[in-house]
């Protein structure tokens, strides 16, 4: 898109169609490649176990005529998402297991025609160097995810992995869901109605921020007083949704190669959703950044809108915040000495 750094590519993710590829009136490679016809973006990630019954088998063949279906319409995959099954059924899988368990996803995702593939930040551990000269053989980057709660903080050593590794081919990927001022509106929403205590939905929605608040999540869920049938909802407030600020990452922006522009809804009260666009904008420009940022909708769990309108006008949002980066406060007190 015009207007964005060089080296700066929009995707949008075929995860934000998921609701369409449970329907199944359309088969998911069909389904992922209405982002290109439809003119939202150019590059889009996919997740291999959505696209394909044969998974984790090679699906070589199949990945060959997607990429030629893609190529057609002038697109191409950025990122695979794939897996490792730590358990064959019975036992734990030791790590020559677990790289023969990843390689026949990472041939089909070089046959896919993509840049990298994604995996939980600390999920691969030592198996990242194990499976390095096989991506610099198919020509891959391995992505290491962070999400949520998952901050340098929280995770150190794995982090710390991949700057050891220092490698083009092993690199982080941000996902701004960490930076959450405040929770999704419509969350909250959903939240209320399933029958949550509306003191912990007020204390959600004011101070969601506070350490406190935290351990009244906690609390809440080892009291057994959460709704079975928001309970799977609820558990997003320990995984899925962050807290932190843009300076509690800054010390690994150097080592990232991509980043997940998540949303939830599109409601931007007292700027929610555009705070944390603005602020890992001025960041990435502040590092010399390249790579995919990449469109994700998460509130699909609860929602139930158009997923190419969600993404459409995501995206719209995104360029127009992320063509025009002021500093932003958080940036200026992380480098106030």
């Amino acid at each position: 898109m015009s207007g964005l750094p060089a080296g700066w590519t929009f995707s949008a993710s075929a995860f934000n169609i998921t609701p369409e590829v449970v329907r199944a009136e359309r088969t998911a490679p069909d389904l992922a490649l209405t982002l290109v016809e439809r003119g939202l973006a150019s590059a889009i990630e996919v997740e291999l176990g959505q696209l394909w019954r044969g998974y984790p088998a090679a699906t070589l063949d199949e990945a060959r005529a997607l990429r030629e279906r893609l190529d057609a319409v002038g697109g191409r995959v950025s990122i695979v998402g794939v897996s490792i099954d730590e358990w064959d059924g019975h036992r734990r899988r030791d790590d020559d297991e677990r790289l023969a368990f990843l390689e026949p996803q990472l041939r089909t995702s070089a046959a896919l025609g993509a840049h990298g593939v994604r995996l939980p930040i600390g999920q691969a551990g030592a198996l990242l160097e194990r499976a390095l000269p096989l991506l610099e053989e198919l020509d891959l980057v391995l992505f290491e995810e962070a999400q949520g709660h998952q901050t340098p903080a929280a995770s150190p050593e794995a982090y710390a992995r991949i700057a050891e590794i220092d490698s083009l081919h092993v690199r982080l990927l941000l996902d701004i869901s960490m930076l959450m001022p405040a929770l999704p509106v419509t969350y909250l929403e959903e939240l209320a109605r399933g029958g949550v205590d509306p003191t912990l939905v007020a204390l959600l929605r004011d101070r969601w921020r506070e350490p406190e608040t935290h351990g009244a999540v906690i609390d809440h869920l080892r009291s057994g007083r959460v709704p079975g049938q928001v309970h799977t909802l609820y558990m997003n407030l320990l995984v899925r949704f962050g807290r932190s600020d843009i300076a509690d990452v800054a010390s690994v922006l150097p080592l990232l190669g991509a980043v997940h522009l998540k949303f939830w809804d599109l409601d931007d009260s007292d700027d929610r959703l555009s705070d944390p666009l603005r602020d890992v904008g001025t960041a990435l420009g502040a590092t010399g950044f390249t790579g995919t940022l990449c469109s994700e909708w998460g509130g699909q769990e609860w929602l139930d809108d158009d997923p190419w309108e969600m993404t459409s006008r995501h995206l719209a949002l995104a360029a127009a915040l992320l063509s025009d980066r002021p500093p932003s406060a958080s940036l200026q007190r992380a480098s106030t000495p």
